[in-house]
């Protein structure tokens, strides 16, 4: 038997991280998660005793047929100028677009930041939602750039109207619209006929990020992937990653989809940073439908069954599209809360100010959705049942 078919999970993971020098990775949190969340200190048994529903991870891990391909992708870690499975013409094929449509980056995380320096020089700003996934607004402050922040609207949806108000009533100063959809932390999506509104309702010429980190996991049939802006030649750029239902997040890849003029503008500030094992390790996860399916499923039915709990509880969710949720915690601050959950074994996701009363909750496995809900009942009293309006 081939050795490195032979590698289990546990030592493949184990293995990564030194490798990770030899394959072309920044040593960092970065490697581990994005916006902001902290790498764990502690050792390795201490990390793996936890329920880990912190970062929006896939608990389940790479399927079988990603696995093997990785483990086969070993044989080049010495090498420079490797087969990458042909990573970036699967993704194009995928898409129904070409090579030139496509930047590969070490995670959607740096989709973001390049696109940040792409179109924010001279003091030109980024509008967008508050809260959403900051990494945008993170990075335009790190290069002195500003953001326009749209408070969401009292269904924690995303206000399309403010949005597209401020984006003409600043355009001169604008460098960038910027939509994550679902919005990252309350899971709620913009329908695609809003994406519509906002393509035809700001300036023709004003570049579009539309982050698709969590696209796999919605079944609203009111959404849309905003790919077709892309093949009808508009300045849209969709960031995908295989962080998520892919279960990569360790392995930094992600990439972006827009015109080749704008990928071309974006590709000078790119890294390219992307190991051997993360590309054929994407490669496999395309090509495995049936296993994002699965998960998608199984995501969709613990998120179901967990949030009917807490609702029965007397706590209300967001309406989520996503393999996370956020909880109300009916006037609790959340940072003593997310202590108390750490003390019971189980790590949640870090405040998203000004949603200071919520908590964000990754969909783990069965077993660590029950700990959550056990902990819960623990941590919080019973109320009178209630839900979130979905507007």
């Amino acid at each position: 038997m081939d050795v490195r078919l032979a590698l289990s999970r546990r030592r493949f993971f184990g293995g990564v991280a030194a490798a990770m020098g030899v394959l072309g990775l920044r040593p960092s949190a970065e490697l581990f998660a994005q916006g902001g969340t902290a790498q764990f200190r502690g050792s390795d048994a201490d990390y793996d005793a936890f329920a880990k529903l912190a970062s929006n991870e896939n608990n389940w891990g790479p399927p079988d047929s990603v696995m093997k391909a990785m483990n086969g992708a070993w044989k080049y870690a010495n090498r420079y100028g490797y087969p990458d499975g042909n990573v970036v013409q699967v993704i194009a094929d995928h898409h129904g677009v070409k090579p030139e449509n496509i930047l590969l980056t070490p995670g959607s995380g740096e989709v973001l930041s390049v696109m940040g320096t792409t179109f924010l020089k001279g003091g030109k700003k980024v509008v967008g939602a508050e809260p959403t996934y900051a990494s945008v607004y993170q990075h335009a402050s790190n290069i002195k750039a500003e953001a326009i922040k749209i408070p969401l609207k009292k269904d924690y949806r995303q206000d399309i109207g403010a949005m597209i108000e401020a984006a003409n009533k600043h355009a001169a100063e604008i460098g960038f619209f910027y939509l994550c959809n679902p919005n990252n932390p309350t899971g709620a999506v913009v329908t695609a006929a809003e994406v519509k509104q906002i393509i035809e309702g700001i300036p023709k010429t004003m570049p579009i990020l539309i982050d698709e980190a969590y696209h796999h996991f919605v079944d609203d049939p009111a959404y849309g992937t905003s790919l077709p802006y892309v093949l009808e030649g508009r300045p849209v750029v969709v960031a995908r990653t295989f962080s998520k239902i892919a279960a990569l997040a360790a392995m930094r890849i992600g990439y972006a989809v827009s015109t080749p003029e704008i990928i071309r503008d974006m590709r000078v500030y790119a890294s390219g940073s992307i190991n051997a094992l993360a590309k054929w390790g994407a490669v496999a996860s395309i090509k495995d439908t049936a296993a994002q399916a699965d998960v998608k499923s199984k995501t969709i039915a613990l998120r179901n069954k967990t949030t009917r709990e807490l609702e029965a509880w007397g706590y209300p969710v967001i309406p989520s599209q996503t393999n996370f949720f956020m909880v109300s915690l009916e006037g609790r601050t959340v940072q003593p809360v997310i202590e108390e959950f750490r003390g019971k074994g189980i790590l949640v996701g870090r405040p998203f100010p000004p949603m200071i009363n919520h908590m964000r909750v990754s969909v783990g496995l069965p077993e660590e959705m029950d700990k959550f809900t056990k902990a819960f009942k623990e941590i919080f009293p019973k109320k009178a049942a209630t839900t979130v309006s979905q507007g």
